[in-house]
């Protein structure tokens, strides 16, 4: 067991050290150096945005179908149009957050969705 340990540690300055940057040498990493708090928020929000916008979307679809699909009923025409009604709402909410995003961005110099966000310090 001994001899396991000691050849699993590392010997600092030794042929087996443990590079702590991201890359080490290897190029597959190299763009995991320029990774900020920024940019992640910054994609964080987009993601957000992409995925509510979507699943709006689909939403306004499914509600498409089951009004073609309801075949004359009364109840489910009403369910189909309230389903698109939400799907509307929903997405008008999605592109007003993003316009006032971009309305922000272009008064303040704040890019929110390119990842130059700028977080107060302390």
């Amino acid at each position: 067991m001994k001899n396991l340990l000691a050849a699993a540690t590392p010997v600092p300055g030794g042929a087996n050290t443990i590079p702590l940057t991201p890359g080490g040498g290897n190029t597959q990493f190299n763009p995991l150096v320029n990774i900020t708090a920024n940019g992640i928020i910054g994609g964080g929000i987009s993601l957000v945005l992409i995925f509510a916008a979507l699943l709006f979307f689909f939403m306004l679809v499914i509600g498409g179908i089951k009004w073609i699909l309801s075949g004359g009923d009364k109840g489910q025409t009403e369910g189909a149009r309230n389903q698109i009604t939400a799907a509307l709402v929903g997405l008008v909410i999605v592109f007003a957050a993003w316009a006032i995003a971009q309305l922000i961005g272009g008064l303040f110099g704040i890019q929110i969705f390119t990842g130059s966000l700028q977080l107060p310090t302390f």
